[in-house]
């Protein structure tokens, strides 16, 4: 089947596969796991009853959910430099790290209404058995916070590898960004390509990798909500 198809489709499909969605997904997972670390401690600060605290993880919060994605990039990839001695991140890099401010400061916001959304008389068990702060927390609070924090997690990877295509705008090759480059190279003329315009296979066979990957976490999180909420 492979023979039937035209001799540019082997190489464009080679360098996207493998450079553009191994980024994607490499950004993805780095981004959610941040996100996760950092959101999840977050939030959960955020319902404690000491301002300071609650003041500058809720600022944390509210810059980064306020601001446009691709500014926090733009802000990481060309501002972070200028300020952060010997920082001077690769694209997919700076992208990563908008992408988990981003993040972070949603799943905080997420975890702070799951944890309030335990009831009162859980707190109250759990200290009249003797737990403190943390006790309660760690195994009785979190636990079930955590059950109902899952949905909108999975619909946050959704978001977060949606929006890795954010990284061509600084010259990331993820999955979006590499088919430009070779829409580009195959409109040049020979030797460099072929003299044609390839963005509707292209662009078609990106749509079709995005629903591939978005669809069944989109499923997941509706299954999960149904389940666990």
């Amino acid at each position: 089947m492979l023979a039937l198809l035209p001799s540019w489709v082997d190489p464009t499909a080679h360098y996207i596969i493998h450079e553009g969605l191994t980024n994607t997904l490499k950004m993805a997972a780095a981004a959610i796991t941040a996100s996760v670390v950092i959101g999840i401690p977050f939030g959960t600060f955020l319902t404690v009853n000491f301002w300071p605290t609650r003041a500058l993880i809720r600022a944390y919060v509210e810059i980064w959910r306020g601001l446009p994605l691709i500014v926090t990039i733009l802000m990481v990839y060309f501002v972070g430099p200028d300020y952060i001695p010997g920082f001077e991140p690769r694209a997919i890099y700076a992208a990563a790290i908008g992408l988990s401010l981003w993040g972070s400061a949603q799943v905080a916001e997420a975890t702070r209404g799951a944890v309030q959304s335990i009831p009162r008389q859980q707190h109250e068990a759990a200290a009249a058995l003797g737990f403190g702060w943390v006790g309660r927390h760690a195994y009785v609070i979190l636990p079930q916070a955590l059950r109902r924090l899952l949905p909108p997690l999975v619909t946050l990877l959704v978001g977060i590898i949606q929006n890795t295509t954010l990284a061509a705008v600084i010259g990331g090759a993820e999955l979006a960004g590499t088919g430009q480059r070779q829409i580009e190279r195959l409109g040049a003329y020979p030797p460099i390509g072929l003299g044609q315009i390839k963005a509707l296979e292209i662009y078609g066979a990106i749509m079709v990798a995005f629903f591939c990957i978005s669809f069944p976490l989109t499923r997941l999180a509706a299954y999960l909500e149904r389940r666990l909420v």
